[in-house]
């Protein structure tokens, strides 16, 4: 057996192994009465595919390996300049926006929220796009636009200026963590997403400690140049997102068939592992049908739930962090510092939960988990709103923990779960883009009149809303498990009656769902 053909004939072995697949079924023996029934009930082309051809482990891990250092950190890093400028105006407020504009706190919380109206309306659109572009023209065009909009928001002066740039905003950055997630389940199996997306997503944690140790230092500039504090945030912050297009334009890939630093037997390898674990759901070119299928799914619609309660505990606790930790007697300056702890305790949990959920091939519990951590860290806020500094600082830090770590199995969980490429590109940011009406609301949660009272109202609302995520999510792993049960135990007529038709996607009979 030759070690640089990854793909050799299983003839050659008694049982063929293969990686966690759509089937979901590690081994397919060489002899069809060795096969479960459930197996047998598999497609033809399926079953073809699974009894002619071996991945070589080495060569699948050297693969991975090259994929990973030529995707993830720059993934990595777009992300980390993508939620600190969506950020940062929290820290703008620290600096002094508020007063030099002469905003009232209704017109700063809907500067806030105005991000999400242009966010959502425009991000199944941008998914499309992208589709039909490339990841690589696609997201270098709209980190231009997010960059320079960014730059330009130093020299708004009202509340009109800043409502427009914040919405432009908004619609530029749309494109960018949709399309990853896409891109991610383009490249890598579903028992490997849940890790990348962990790794890709804890840059948003550190985004918000780069950025609060960030705005202390650019706070010092204060004045240069007869720029304020806040002005030099924006500059500062949103230059390094246009000069990193020209990497992107260079360097990104799009798709494992035309992948440049992949040799032939590589690119063969990268979407030959893909199709044998995305089983039944093959399908690779843009269809209509599958758009139309991706808004009549449930279970889209319950994922959408799911994420709109995190994404609302999410950004309300990014955004107004800062104003949170000023209730715990910091003075302007220290307070930008003082967010940088609790993100980087949470960058390490976010990585935990990542892998956890990717070793032990679970979903469900590993997004319950966090959810509770959420619950318990805001219900804690306000249990000790009269607690010494110490003690408030602890329970916002369990909080952090709480809500960043729920993201990446959240986001692997229905991206592994939805079969076809148009369909899967179409929900991602369907779900998405739903989930960041929430960020519209998070803008409105923390008041400045319950500032007073330790954000006690603000607290209540996100803690019962991390408890329907909780909710949410052990009633959709409940319903997968008992529909993953159900295929199991069709006999080959009910199988073969199911499995009829063009575009099924997830919906095949031989198709399972991670729980």
């Amino acid at each position: 057996m030759s070690a640089s053909n990854p793909i050799v004939e299983a003839q050659q072995l008694d049982d063929i192994p293969l990686e966690s697949s759509g089937l979901d079924h590690a081994i397919i023996a060489k002899d069809p009465e060795k096969c479960s029934s459930s197996i047998l009930h598999q497609s033809a082309s399926s079953m073809k595919t699974a009894e002619t051809e071996y991945l070589d482990p080495e060569a699948v891990q050297r693969l991975r390996a090259k994929v990973d250092r030529h995707l993830l950190p720059l993934v990595s890093v777009l992300y980390l300049c993508s939620f600190l400028d969506r950020v940062n105006i929290g820290n703008a407020k620290v600096a002094g926006i508020v007063q030099d504009l002469g905003l009232t706190p209704g017109e700063f919380n809907w500067a806030i929220s105005i991000f999400f109206i242009g966010y959502v309306l425009f991000e199944v659109p941008s998914n499309i796009c992208l589709k039909l572009v490339g990841p690589r023209l696609w997201i270098t065009f709209i980190m231009v636009m997010w960059g320079g909009i960014m730059m330009a928001m130093a020299g708004v002066q009202n509340a009109s200026g800043l409502w427009a740039a914040r919405f432009f905003l908004g619609v530029a950055e749309c494109g960018l963590f949709p399309g990853v997630v896409y891109l991610f389940s383009l490249w890598y199996t579903r028992n490997e997403q849940a890790l990348r997306n962990g790794i890709f997503f804890s840059s948003a944690t550190m985004a918000g400690a780069f950025g609060g140790i960030l705005a202390y230092g650019i706070e010092h500039m204060d004045g240069a140049a007869g720029l304020q504090g806040w002005q030099w945030i924006f500059l500062l912050e949103g230059l390094p997102t246009v000069l990193l297009t020209v990497v992107v334009l260079l360097y990104l890939p799009d798709f494992p068939e035309t992948a440049w630093f992949l040799n032939p037997e590589e690119r063969e390898l990268a979407v030959q592992r893909l199709r044998i674990d995305a089983g039944p759901a093959t399908q690779t070119e843009f269809s209509w049908r599958q758009c139309r299928l991706a808004f009549m799914d449930w279970k889209v619609y319950m994922h959408m739930a799911i994420y709109i309660c995190h994404s609302t505990t999410l950004y309300s606790l990014a955004l107004f962090m800062p104003s949170i930790v000023v209730g715990f007697h910091f003075n302007s300056i220290t307070t930008q510092i003082m967010t940088a702890p609790a993100y980087s305790v949470a960058c390490v949990a976010t990585l935990f939960f990542a892998f956890s959920s990717d070793r032990f091939k679970e979903r469900g519990y590993h997004l319950a988990v966090p959810g509770a951590i959420s619950c318990l860290g805001y219900l804690l806020l306000i249990a000790t709103r009269n607690g010494s500094t110490a003690i408030r600082y602890i329970c916002l830090t369990i909080t952090a923990i709480g809500n960043f770590s729920t993201l990446p199995p959240m986001v692997s969980w229905f991206s592994s779960n939805i079969g076809g490429h148009t369909k899967r590109g179409v929900a991602t940011a369907a779900i998405i883009s739903f989930a960041n009406c929430g960020g519209i609301v998070a803008g409105q949660i923390y008041k400045d009149d319950d500032a007073a009272h330790g954000y006690i109202r603000g607290h209540t609302i996100c803690a019962v809303l991390a408890g329907l995520l909780v909710f949410f999510t052990l009633t959709l792993k409940w319903l997968l498990t008992r529909e993953n049960k159900r295929r199991d135990r069709l006999t080959p007529e009910e199988f073969r009656a199911e499995a009829e038709g063009e575009d099924l996607c997830d919906l095949h009979p031989g198709w399972r769902y991670w729980t």
